[in-house]
């Protein structure tokens, strides 16, 4: 499917040697420098967080990392068998822990049957896992969201958005998809429709309203290029899709950024306490 405007640039091509050397030099470097010799993540038969588990095991070793697979009742069966296929190919450690009895007991005790309140509570009880298990296991826990969804907010806040370093943060998901093949994650997984398993027939690009190639398109011509709405509009995107990602990035700002702190004393925390470099770290 082509992709409008300026697309057919090389502009989201990337040199997938050079990236992944450096995120697994980012991994082992911030793993590192925060003393810590392990990571965890939640592995779910998709192609982000099968990214981040190869890059994990390339920077700490398979015995450092686990992969934690947590399905719930309506979760596709495939993204468990996705998930296991791809932590056996690159040897790490697995586990298993369904989060039905955590969501379903809290949805009924709060009455909760909203689709969208049901999934931030599947969300958020996997990242309740994960820490969980990071304290046992005394492991960093590793993110799994693109650029593309954090610049538009499509993660749950202290859910899927939350980790300790994020080593693909950085990358569109237009670029996940070759880094991929560049790692040798499993062509079944690579192809499947991209979607957060929240409840039976969702996709990413169903629910967002547009293509993953049509959406990276525009916001690297919009963030990266800082092109304004009418130099995008000469290069073909329509305007419904600038106004209405311009105002998704701006409504979910708060998701991409810590708490705000009431400023009280001369040094505040993420204010003017933010490097932290004098303090050993």
């Amino acid at each position: 499917m082509e992709t409008p405007g300026r697309t057919k640039r090389a502009d989201l091509k990337l040199n997938a040697d050079l990236v992944r050397e450096l995120l697994v030099r980012f991994i082992r470097d911030e793993t590192t420098n925060a003393g810590f010799t392990k990571a965890v993540l939640g592995v779910s038969g998709g192609v982000d967080s099968a990214v981040s588990a190869v890059l994990a095991a390339e920077a700490l070793g398979t015995d450092n990392v686990l992969g934690v697979m947590m399905p719930y009742t309506t979760s596709s069966p495939q993204s468990v068998e996705d998930a296991r296929l791809l932590m056996e190919k690159i040897g790490i450690r697995s586990e298993l822990v369904a989060i039905d009895k955590m969501v379903d007991g809290y949805c009924a005790e709060q009455k909760i049957t909203d689709a969208l309140r049901r999934g931030n509570v599947m969300a958020r009880a996997r990242m309740i896992v994960l820490y969980d298990i990071s304290a046992r296991e005394r492991a960093l826990v590793i993110g799994t969201s693109n650029k593309t969804e954090i610049l538009v907010g499509y993660g749950t806040q202290h859910g899927d958005l939350a980790s300790a370093i994020n080593p693909i943060g950085d990358l569109y998901k237009s670029q996940i998809w070759p880094l991929a093949e560049k790692l040798d994650i499993p062509k079944r997984i690579i192809d499947k429709a991209p979607s957060a398993d929240l409840w039976e027939g969702q996709t990413d690009e169903k629910e967002m309203g547009v293509t993953y190639a049509d959406l990276d398109a525009l916001l690297y011509e919009m963030i990266d290029e800082r092109r304004s709405d009418a130099e995008l509009i000469s290069d073909g995107f329509k305007e419904e899709l600038i106004q209405r990602t311009r105002g998704t990035i701006q409504r979910n700002q708060f998701k991409r950024r810590p708490p705000v702190i009431a400023k009280i004393s001369y040094r505040t925390v993420n204010v003017d306490f933010r490097y932290v470099r004098d303090w050993g770290i």
